[in-house]
């Protein structure tokens, strides 16, 4: 366990550092480190697309289906040409960016506690992806594809679910058009089992990041165009049972598992493919923290807005008929689903810091860091704050730790996660005595609950409800996304905001300090 944790720990600071360089060239949006899983789905609607348009138009007969490949790749070039090439680049960046999407969420450790739905169903997709890819191949009917269905079916013989070895099939004078439908069945058949693999997959989150940015997707799409024309995609030889090809040039993505075989043995492979699939699949099992409380709905605060039903990551609130209000809605969480963020708690309207209550008791809350609670312990902080520039920072547990940044002229309120705060609360320390207001948290793509960076910058930008007061002065709040190993950056960020705080004072010639007071929020 501490040696997985110990690799784990740092191939995370090694994946932070790639995708802060990312970052610094095509911003989160667009950085694909961040967005592996859309561009997985953006691969497979490229291969599928591309897919239907070589079925339709491919002869699809034994002895008929390479030359009628070999056309479309050099005489039609301008489309069959680029759009088997599309098909196939597409597949190859499938597997590259889900075996990167693999490790990336191990080493984040989204495997267990909540996760552990997601990271269990992506497992067959994992296979499903690879059989889907080497059927492919087989469809060509070249040099390639005939060793591939061989050493396939040698595999398999391994097993012992065939009364005659599938082998077999191969000999002189036995493979007929019969046969490569079957293949053919077998490679429309696979894709939709991923497909609904894929949709199985993605069930226990909301809002699932299926399609890139627009710019993201565009470039992969430019690139893989530049590709195909730079390095079209041809065959090997036509398929010939009783010749030994003198090359191969093996799509290693896909095809590296026969030479591995051949290297070892049937069984070997089964094992070590056994073995794999065991690993992924026990990686929940591990012995992990102790979960948190969920979020709790208080009926009478609750009037059924929606915004917590809307906001979830993973859908574990629902609305229900409020049973004392007819004609209203009451949330109601799903306890196995809830990942106990607090996204919801900063979305509640009730969370308001200015309601005239002396205990704060919101719609929905999270009991280890109950909206009242962190009130409290704000207007506690603000009132020792000293200095010239005060600042109020709410940081992010699963971020650069912002509690090193607490000081005399700097009180750090760390939440659970940055979606937990109600956009009110920055409003309410300015009131209080800040100068100014610091929100920081995990970087885009990297938020441990996916929404909550997300979420609070669009409440804090006016893009979402419940949204900042525009009446809020802009320049006294600040945004710094920070990602566990970029303490350093956020320390510069806040000793920048300071001087900004202080030149901002300097021409206003007046004090900043405010009189704390509580309203009744409407």
């Amino acid at each position: 366990m501490r040696a997985i944790e110990a690799v784990r720990t740092g191939g995370l600071r090694l994946q932070q550092r790639i995708e802060s360089l990312f970052d610094a060239v095509f911003g989160a949006a667009g950085n694909p480190w961040r967005h592996l899983g859309a561009l997985g789905f953006y691969f497979v609607w490229i291969a599928l697309v591309t897919g239907i348009y070589l079925f339709i138009v491919l002869d699809t007969g034994i002895e008929e289906v390479h030359t009628s490949i070999e056309y479309y790749t050099h005489e039609q070039w301008w489309l069959g040409g680029i759009m088997r090439s599309l098909h196939r680049y597409a597949a190859d960046g499938l597997v590259l960016v889900m075996l990167l999407h693999l490790l990336r969420e191990f080493l984040y450790g989204r495997f267990t506690g909540f996760h552990w739905y997601s990271w269990i169903t992506g497992v067959p997709t994992i296979w499903l992806v690879y059989a889907s890819g080497i059927g492919g191949y087989w469809l060509v009917w070249d040099e390639l594809g005939l060793f591939s269905a061989v050493a396939s079916a040698e595999w398999f013989d391994w097993l012992p679910i065939f009364s005659d070895p599938a082998t077999r099939n191969f000999l002189p004078g036995v493979l007929n058009d019969r046969f490569f439908s079957l293949l053919i069945f077998l490679h429309i058949g696979i894709p939709l089992l991923l497909l609904l693999a894929l949709w199985v997959h993605i069930q226990r989150v909301s809002q699932s990041d299926v399609f890139p940015s627009r710019a993201l997707a565009l470039g992969t799409l430019a690139m893989l165009l530049a590709l195909s024309l730079v390095k079209p995609t041809v065959s090997h030889g036509r398929a010939d049972l009783s010749a030994v090809p003198a090359a191969l040039h093996i799509d290693w993505y896909y095809l590296f598992i026969h030479p591995l075989m051949y290297l070892t043995s049937p069984a070997a492979l089964w094992a070590m493919a056994g073995l794999f699939t065991l690993l992924l699949l026990a990686l929940p099992l591990l012995p992990r923290a102790k979960r948190q409380p969920i979020a709790v709905v208080n009926p009478p605060n609750c009037n059924g807005c929606r915004r917590c039903f809307v906001d979830c990551p993973y859908g574990a609130v629902t609305m229900l008929p409020h049973p004392d209000k007819p004609g209203h809605e009451l949330a109601r969480v799903i306890p196995e689903l809830c990942a106990s963020c607090g996204i919801c708690a900063g979305a509640c309207p009730s969370s308001t810091p200015f309601r005239s209550v002396e205990s704060l008791v919101t719609g929905i809350d999270m009991p280890q860091q109950p909206v009242g609670a962190l009130r409290e312990e704000m207007e506690r902080k603000l009132a020792a704050l000293a200095g010239p520039a005060k600042i109020t920072v709410f940081g992010c547990a699963c971020a650069a730790d912002a509690r090193a940044l607490e000081g005399n002229d700097t009180a750090v309120l760390n939440l659970m996660c940055s979606g937990l705060l109600p956009p009110s609360f920055v409003e309410y320390a300015l009131r209080g005595g800040a100068d100014g207001v610091l929100v920081t948290g995990c970087r885009e793509g990297s938020c441990a609950y996916r929404f909550g960076t997300r979420w609070t910058e669009e409440r804090l930008t006016g893009r979402r409800e419940p949204h900042l007061r525009p009446t809020v002065p802009a320049e006294r709040l600040r945004v710094a996304w920070a990602d566990g190993h970029e303490m350093s950056k956020l320390k510069a960020e806040l000793a920048d905001f300071r001087q900004t705080l202080q030149s901002l004072d300097a021409d206003e010639k007046r004090p900043r300090a405010y009189t704390p007071r509580r309203i009744q929020h409407g």
